[in-house]
């Protein structure tokens, strides 16, 4: 027995006769920490990550407290072009119209009774405030801003809105800004990417049936033309009738000879 194996023999003899156990690895002992808790932004990012992918036509219905009920229809085409048709969505609720998204543009096109599609923008920007249903962006543009983990969001789950069973997210820009990136609101996904609810300053979204197949790409709702698009606001009540320029007659004095 070598002398570095007799040592070895001794030391156990000697732990073991005092009761002592043996070394525990640090390593390998079991973490006693509290469990991660869900990340909201992350659960509501994942959904979202599948809703871009998506390609459908759905039907929607605003709600919008102190108006009737009005009816918006979101085509995300196979070519990723996009079509919003709105009902009231110009002319302070009075006329019904149909933001479209393709390759030479974004046009701005009434429906019912359909009449030329006007360019509005460049594609995939923002249009004008004045004539800006804002509709849109929750099926489109809000999704890259919901994904961005650089823009400043504050996401926590939130009670589902009524008629869906979908989860919720509540989200606050993190910036006060001008115009912040994205409205705040409450977002409701299903499984398959699909919004099924939303709340917004605009109104309340809700989901009517289950979406179809998606076209290959978007069609517009007439001819493209040279004009002027129309805004969001009611339009300024007629000018009062004026009133006649022509004087009243006057009664001839009536002289007193004396």
């Amino acid at each position: 027995m070598t002398t570095g194996t007799a040592l070895a023999v001794v030391t156990g003899l000697l732990l073991a006769a005092c009761g002592g156990d043996p070394p525990t690895d640090i390593a390998s002992a079991p973490a006693t920490g509290a469990p991660a808790q869900p990340d909201p932004r992350g659960m509501l990012a994942a959904r979202v990550a599948v809703a871009k992918d998506q390609r459908y036509v759905a039907a929607y219905t605003l709600v919008v407290q102190g108006k009737a009920p009005r009816s918006v229809l979101v085509t995300v085409a196979t070519d990723r072009t996009w079509r919003v048709d709105i009902q009231g969505g110009a002319l302070g609720g009075s006329a019904d119209i149909a933001i479209a998204n393709r390759p030479e543009g974004v046009y701005q096109c009434p429906i019912n009774p359909a009449s030329g599609c006007v360019r509005v923008a460049a594609t995939n920007k923002k249009l004008p405030a004045a004539i800006d249903p804002r509709l849109q962006y929750v099926f489109i543009a809000w999704l890259d801003v919901l994904l961005d983990r650089q823009v400043p969001l504050a996401v926590a789950p939130a009670q589902p809105l009524a008629g869906t069973s979908a989860p919720c997210f509540a989200v606050e820009p993190g910036v006060t800004a001008v115009q912040p990136p994205i409205d705040p609101g409450v977002f409701c996904y299903n499984d398959r990417g699909i919004l099924v609810a939303a709340k917004i300053p605009l109104g309340q979204l809700m989901l009517t049936g289950e979406p179809a197949p998606a076209p290959e790409t978007i069609s517009l709702p007439g001819p493209v033309v040279a004009g002027a698009p129309l805004g969001t606001s009611s339009p300024p009540p007629p000018p009062s009738p004026k009133p006649s320029s022509s004087s009243p007659s006057v009664a001839p004095s009536i002289s007193r000879s004396r």
